[in-house]
């Protein structure tokens, strides 16, 4: 169950290969509300693929980039799927909280990185010197601490976990 007074919007977090757009577009759809990709959000605003957006900028710069956007959301009604960095940023999450209960889809390390590889192409966000499974790592706590709920992707499938969800959530 959400945290008591939560309602307008449900955000998932979770690492990339999770299904946040999957099963985010599915519980839009389920809810009758809109759904929104915060990877999206930021590609419209600069007019560019986030893959070159994070090469052009660089780490810091593209979280910073990210929270920014995020934080400065205004939505009701709105399934939000989030990339899997925006648990950097402090008032992006605050802000997603605000705005509604926060779902983790959580997977295991090894599904994450049959899922991901090595994350070439994603646009992901690593550390200098880290590897995939120190960010997975590094990340879990963040998200645990985020969220409202936890729902295990890799365990269920995009059907059912809407219906996990839905169910959780009260809704």
């Amino acid at each position: 169950m959400f945290r008591e007074g939560v309602s307008g919007c449900l955000s998932l977090v979770g690492m990339a290969g999770a299904g946040k757009t999957t099963v985010g577009k599915l519980l839009a759809r389920r809810l009758g509300w809109a759904h929104l990709d915060t990877d999206l959000v930021i590609e419209s605003y600069y007019g560019l693929p986030l893959q070159v957006l994070h090469d052009d900028l660089g780490r810091e710069e593209f979280l910073r980039v990210e929270e920014q956007l995020v934080s400065m959301l205004g939505l009701r009604r709105v399934v939000v799927s989030t990339g899997g960095s925006v648990i950097y940023g402090r008032r992006a999450v605050d802000r997603l909280r605000l705005l509604g209960g926060v779902v983790f889809l959580h997977i295991g390390l090894e599904t994450f990185l049959d899922r991901v590889g090595s994350g070439r192409g994603r646009a992901f966000v690593m550390g200098p010197g880290q590897d995939m499974a120190g960010v997975y790592r590094e990340r879990q706590a963040l998200y645990r601490a985020a969220a409202d709920i936890t729902v295990s992707s890799d365990e269920l499938d995009p059907e059912q976990c809407v219906r996990r969800i839905m169910e959780e959530a009260g809704l």
